[in-house]
């Protein structure tokens, strides 16, 4: 930097030493070695401006002084030093003296800005022809050169933060939910866990909580389905009943249709047992099976593909205690999780009348995803969407799988 007289780079003793501007005098002078832009610098500050204790005076105040460098005052070498006098601050920001300089205070304690005083404390400077400063007294921005980089790390992790608490928010309603569904469909005896349901329902996030407190809310809704999952399978054991989440989906419903190619439609048939047997399929229930077969064949959807593209489906069908190794368990994860994201009956039985089989399981796991990423804010209308693009020969579900698992790849 070019100077003439005394150096600006010099601190100076005009005020009262405190541990805030002896750092804000470091930020300074490391600034000087770092070239940075007036916009980046600005921009930088603005966005966690809430995370280090400025207000919106306090910026106001800022930009201010910002109006007053030059791009060349944040170049290596430069120190950004601005002069203007308290009776234009206080015009541009219709502050008092009391409060400019309390805001201007706050600034420098929070190492966003440093006061060079002159030896008679009053602010004024000079640039050559260049317009670079030769010698001057005031604001010293150039801390935020200093501090940029930090400022953007800071403002990555609190994005990475916010993002986190949303997950988690979303994955703590999604059990909330599920829980609530596998007790009201318990068999009795279950006093003790809806005890312990309520109270974690009272425990429900505030709008800023805390990762931690968040996580081990997660953990008890988590443990608490471990503990509705193991009565259930006692209460099996002892009274020889199936358990209630699974009498969510039989494996084989009353007229339920084969599965419906997504590219065109074809006519709905019904399943009869054969008379006397209930075991032996019929000739009707063969040629089902190989229209199904070559359904899937054609429309190129497998059950590798949907657990590639939907790994949150898979990994809410473990929570559950379920797996995904036939299209029959990814059929009843399907029924399990739907009241979770607000599925209602009318729109899953409306749905059943054009998506069937491992077509209606595909498509709800991909909405299933869908949801959970934040993409869809109504469940249950994008389903019955999908269901009017099968009834027209429009739905590709395996161009969406391969979408997605392409995204996933990325």
């Amino acid at each position: 930097m070019h100077t003439s007289g005394n150096d600006i780079s010099r601190p100076t003793g005009w005020r009262k030493a405190t541990a805030a501007l002896v750092k804000s005098q470091q930020m300074a002078t490391e600034g000087q070695g770092r070239e940075s832009s007036r916009t980046r610098a600005i921009v930088a500050v603005k966005r966690v401006a809430a995370h280090i204790g400025l207000k919106a005076g306090d910026l106001l105040l800022l930009d201010t002084l910002m109006a007053f460098s030059q791009p060349q005052d944040w170049e290596t070498g430069s120190r950004a030093i601005v002069w203007p006098s308290n009776a234009y601050l206080m015009e541009r920001t219709g502050f008092s003296l009391s409060t400019l300089k309390r805001h201007a205070r706050r600034l420098a304690d929070a190492c966003v800005l440093s006061f060079h005083d002159s030896p008679n404390g009053k602010r004024w400077g000079h640039r050559d022809a260049h317009g670079r400063i030769t010698e001057a007294y005031g604001f010293d921005l150039t801390p935020l050169a200093a501090r940029a980089d930090e400022f953007e790390a800071l403002e990555a992790a609190k994005a990475e933060e916010r993002a986190e608490r949303r997950r988690l928010k979303s994955k703590i309603t999604i059990l909330r939910r599920s829980a609530r569904a596998r007790l009201e469909a318990m068999t009795p005896n279950a006093e003790a866990l809806w005890r312990n349901y309520e109270r974690l329902c009272r425990q429900s996030p505030t709008k800023q909580p805390n990762i931690e407190s968040l996580h081990a809310l997660y953990d008890a809704y988590v443990a608490l389905l471990a503990d509705i999952e193991t009565q259930d399978k006692t209460y099996s054991k002892e009274t020889g009943a199936p358990l209630e989440t699974q009498k969510v989906a039989p494996r084989e419903a009353k007229n339920e249709p084969h599965i419906q190619n997504t590219n065109h439609l074809k006519p709905v048939s019904k399943r009869h047992k054969a008379p006397g047997t209930g075991q032996v399929p019929t000739e009707q229930e063969k040629r089902n099976e190989q229209e199904t077969a070559r359904d899937l064949e054609e429309s190129n959807i497998s059950l590798s593909s949907l657990v590639s593209a939907c790994p949150q489906f898979t990994e809410w069908a473990e929570l559950l205690g379920q797996r995904t190794n036939n299209w029959a368990q990814a059929q009843r994860i399907s029924e399990a999780l739907r009241p979770m994201i607000g599925i209602s009956d009318q729109h899953w039985d409306q749905a059943k009348q054009h998506l069937t089989g491992p077509v209606l399981t595909t498509a709800f796991a991909l909405l299933f995803e869908k949801t959970q990423a934040g993409e869809i804010k109504c469940p249950g209308g994008y389903l019955r969407g999908m269901a009017k693009k099968a009834e027209r020969g429009e739905l590709r579900l395996n161009r969406s799988l391969k979408s997605r698992i392409s995204r996933l790849a990325a």
